[in-house]
């Protein structure tokens, strides 16, 4: 039972260490966003987004904001306010 635990614990470790280095977005695991330089007029906030191989494109509607349009490998948002830290903005 106790190299259960053990196991476990390292594991849980293991993805606690991949999550704080962007180590799952970096291996295109996860979505990964960064924040880009808005068009020339507008002041909202803008997102470039690549696609994960686990979760797919992220939807960041849920922030309020709207989808501008994609490329072969990238989405690209319009927020209205910039976003947390939690999309891989780095």
């Amino acid at each position: 039972m106790s190299k259960i635990v053990i196991v476990a614990a390292l594991i849980v470790a293991a993805l606690a260490a991949g999550k704080q280095n962007h180590v799952f977005e970096r291996a295109g695991i996860v979505h990964q966003c960064y924040a880009v330089a808005a068009p020339l007029g507008d002041d909202g906030h803008w997102q470039s987004c690549k696609q994960g191989w686990l979760d797919g494109y992220p939807d960041l509607s849920i922030d309020s904001c709207d989808r501008m349009g994609a490329t072969a490998n990238r989405e690209y948002w319009r927020c209205p306010a910039p976003l947390s830290s939690g999309y891989g903005a780095s």
